[in-house]
């Protein structure tokens, strides 16, 4: 899909727009028709905020495809910019997607509108309380080094490490248990997380989107930057943030299966229990997902009450059965826009999936060994 417009459309002129604030804003035709979004993201230039409008799409796609207009609007209005791209977005969104994602903010409005939160102080980011210390000082200092100081990498492309402190957890456990009492109380039918969980409540549902948001876009992404710049990691825009339960009377085990994700923060909120081994079996794009895994794919983890595990949503994993007790997980599905469209034109994801990676090297192989014998044939020497 190309964000390019056809000289067709260039020719008509753009009529005046209705802004968020309800004023008149003029996109210039000359700007807003004539000229392509960058191939590349301009990373000198400063998105603006949009997390203050009420808007059909996360305002982190806005801020993050804003890097990609073309340079004479990047000095426009705030609104000439927002009406440019939601233009964009809207043109090249199914039909069918936009209304499910309009019933799904009226469903939304009407949770938060009716459900009373008990602990305020999750709906804000408070870093200093949320976050042990030794993750924020990692964050702070933004650098390669000092992310794999308070890290463990069992296998490439998991990571591991403390990051909040129980008194997080135990207010986090304390809301979605109120939560559910309201649902139970209200006979209100709410959306559980995905298509595999039964049990669970979707955090962004009751007013904690505000507050995942922060935590994806000023402590995950920097990691994610660093770590998976391949599948998206620098240009995380959106998320899908909830709460898991798995145990004898809820969930028990979860299929293998890959994440709608391009970066996974899984974090163990507790309580007490056994089971629930995480198992990991290599990172492959949607051709090779079903594919065989390698020796050195596997992995099995076992969950520790306090401990994040990061990895790709690509990632192939599965949770073993909870033999005992209840574990409540916190789930964080970060999402590339941008990564998802240039995927679309994409065949060759060696840079990322084991199985392309293997088949790239066997071609090698292959061509390495024709040209050697060809070269004998000739009476010449293989080379090295």
């Amino acid at each position: 899909m190309s964000f390019g417009v056809s000289r067709k459309e260039t020719q008509q002129p753009a009529p005046p727009s209705t802004g968020q604030n309800g004023n008149l804003v003029a996109v210039l035709p000359s700007m807003a028709t004539a000229h392509r979004l960058r191939l590349n993201p301009n990373t000198e230039h400063k998105p603006e905020s949009y997390e203050d409008l009420q808007l059909e799409f996360s305002p982190l796609l806005f801020s993050s495809l804003e890097r990609y207009l073309p340079p004479p609007m990047l000095s426009l209005p705030r609104d000439s910019k927002l009406h440019y791209m939601r233009d964009i977005i809207l043109r090249y969104s199914p039909d069918g997607e936009r209304t499910r994602v309009q019933r799904h903010r009226e469903y939304r409005q009407k949770i938060i509108s009716n459900y009373q939160p008990l602990h305020r102080e999750l709906y804000t980011m408070h870093a200093s309380n949320f976050f042990v210390p030794s993750f924020l000082k990692a964050i702070n200092e933004n650098k390669e080094e000092g992310f794999r100081s308070i890290m463990a990498e069992p296998t490439p492309g998991v990571f591991t490490f403390e990051m909040f402190k129980p008194r997080f957890c135990e207010l986090l456990l304390s809301e979605v248990e109120n939560f559910e009492k309201w649902v139970h109380e209200t006979k209100f039918r709410i959306m559980r997380p995905n298509t595999m969980n039964k049990f669970g409540a979707v955090l962004d549902d009751f007013g904690l989107e505000t507050m995942l948001d922060k935590l994806m876009e000023d402590f995950i992404r920097p990691i994610s930057k660093v770590f998976y710049s391949d599948v998206g990691g620098s240009t995380l825009d959106s998320h899908h943030g909830f709460v898991v339960e798995y145990g004898i009377d809820r969930d028990v085990e979860l299929g293998f299966h890959v994440d709608d994700s391009e970066v996974t923060l899984n974090f163990c909120l507790g309580e007490q229990f056994s089971g629930g081994d995480l198992f990991f079996r290599g990172v492959r794009c949607d051709k090779h997902v079903n594919s065989e895994t390698q020796s050195d794919e596997i992995l099995d983890y076992s969950h520790v009450p306090g401990r994040a595990v990061l990895h790709c949503g690509r990632h192939r994993h599965g949770a073993r059965a909870t033999t005992s007790g209840h574990r409540f997980n916190l789930l964080l599905w970060c999402r590339s826009s941008v990564f998802r469209e240039l995927r679309k034109c994409q065949k060759d994801f060696s840079s990322w999936c084991g199985e392309c990676q293997r088949e790239r090297k066997e071609r090698q192989r292959v061509s390495i060994a024709a040209t050697k014998q060809e070269l004998l044939k000739r009476g010449g020497k293989p080379g090295t």
